[in-house]
């Protein structure tokens, strides 16, 4: 009798303690966020610019500013059709029970793993769909009226934003007899597109079956020291996502797996090892990587040297995006106009919803507003990941990657590097990669352990 009180009392905490949360952090989609008509914009390694009269963008010495050898292309709508289209994980509420406690939020306390799983999310985007797809509906994400969304709030939300870019004063709506038309005009592809859509956000479904989803993500943290409530940092995250992706059952998932960086340093032949299937070695037993980079900008604060390097690192089409934040806050950056970030923000509480029915709603799974957040205020602690779809893309960007990490770097060492060989070659523990009783080598723990006293404080 007396457990059940104190469920009871847990429960009670848990709801006022959404309550407030979901007050405190509702300010995060009604803050206006202005961008320059001036100057490009880049999302994942596509470039917009929206002053239609200047299609590139010269430095002060007359010279064309070369952001990632791309065209600079597209305009406001196809902006904002390509940011919503990237999926958005925040704060939910009334959930199931996670298990071992009696919370049914994560609000306040779980917006890192959130932006793990964001940048997972893209990950599995770039797999399945490719960086060319957008969600055919973005556009129409004004008019949804769900219990997340209200019409007249999102309404107001994608106004603002045009108005920052445009000068408009009200927003474009579709008319019904347009989306019929793009219904009827969908074909196979949009079709398949659509079902690896919902796929990808049901793998993240805040309940326990979900692949991705917080209650797994937590059981993983378990082998880490690490509880439901507590804070998790990049790097921790970043194991916990390797995990997550190792164990995952669902047969679409056995082609893609997830590799992290030892020390700041990515070892060619372990990459190797992880794309290589456990049966051979035949080319299609290949899997697609993600590579993740746990690294530090600097010290106490980000250093402002790497500005240029994050930059040119959003600016990859392959980049699926870096976890990182401010100080108590993680964000998701997804790209960069001048000096300023642009992010996808976790802390906005929203209402269960469950992806196990048929025709779940998406809305709430769509960010219709970026938020923007200059390069000085991030807090040095961050992950940066990378899509390789085989090995071939791998040289690629390892290639790639290393150059721009010389020609970045002011100092003696890069933030990271590239080595070939196996991390044991370098008198490095080498992990298991599956052990039954502990999915964390002690070498992970205590790296781990070092990473999680290092990054963000405790909101």
């Amino acid at each position: 009798m007396e457990a059940t009180g104190t469920d009871e009392v847990e429960k009670l905490k848990s709801k006022f303690m959404s309550a407030w949360h979901n007050m405190k952090y509702s300010w995060v989609l009604k803050t206006k966020t202005y961008f320059s008509r001036n100057s490009a914009v880049v999302l994942l390694g596509k470039c917009y610019c929206f002053k239609s009269d200047e299609p590139s963008e010269l430095s002060p010495d007359g010279s064309c500013v070369d952001i990632v050898d791309k065209i600079i292309s597209g305009n406001v709508e196809e902006f904002r059709k390509d940011f919503i289209s990237r999926i958005w994980l925040t704060y939910r509420e009334d959930f199931p029970q996670i298990k071992d406690s009696a919370l049914t939020t994560d609000c306040g306390w779980g917006c890192t793993l959130r932006t793990g799983q964001m940048l997972l999310a893209q990950g599995l985007v770039l797999h399945f769909l490719g960086r060319a797809w957008t969600w055919p509906s973005a556009l129409n994400i004004e008019n949804s009226d769900s219990e997340s969304w209200t019409s007249h709030t999102v309404k107001k939300l994608t106004a603002s934003f045009d108005a920052s870019l445009t000068g408009e004063r009200e927003p474009k709506v579709l008319s019904n007899d347009h989306k019929e038309a793009l219904k009827r005009d969908c074909d196979n592809s949009e079709m398949r597109d659509e079902v690896y859509h919902r796929k990808i956000i049901s793998w993240f479904g805040d309940s326990p079956p979900s692949s991705f989803g917080l209650h797994q993500l937590i059981e993983y943290g378990k082998k880490s020291g690490k509880t439901a409530g507590d804070w998790y940092g990049p790097a921790v995250v970043a194991h916990i996502l390797r995990k997550a992706v190792e164990e995952a059952r669902d047969p679409e998932l056995q082609g893609i797996t997830i590799y992290v960086a030892q020390d700041c340093t990515v070892y060619s032949s372990d990459v190797v090892d992880r794309q290589c299937s456990s049966t051979g070695s035949e080319k299609a037993d290949m899997k697609a990587v993600i590579i993740l980079v746990p690294v530090r900008l600097g010290g106490e604060r980000t250093n402002m040297d790497y500005l240029e390097f994050v930059k040119g690192i959003l600016s990859l089409e392959y980049c699926v995006g870096v976890v990182g934040g401010k100080p108590k806050q993680s964000y998701y950056f997804a790209g960069f106009q001048d000096d300023s970030l642009i992010y996808m923000d976790p802390h906005y509480c929203q209402s269960f919803v469950d992806v196990s029915i048929k025709d779940f709603p998406l809305e709430s799974f769509h960010c219709p507003s970026p938020k923007k957040m200059s390069f000085k205020n991030m807090d040095p602690s961050c992950t940066i990941g990378f899509y390789c779809r085989n090995m071939k893309d791998f040289e690629r960007i390892s290639e790639e990657i290393t150059k721009m990490l010389k020609s970045s770097s002011k100092e003696k060492y890069p933030l990271f590097t590239f080595v070939k060989g196996h991390s044991r070659d370098y008198d490095f523990a080498s992990s298991p990669l599956h052990e039954e009783n502990d999915l964390f080598s002690e070498e992970e723990k205590k790296r781990l352990k070092r990473f999680s006293t290092e990054e963000f404080v405790l909101l």
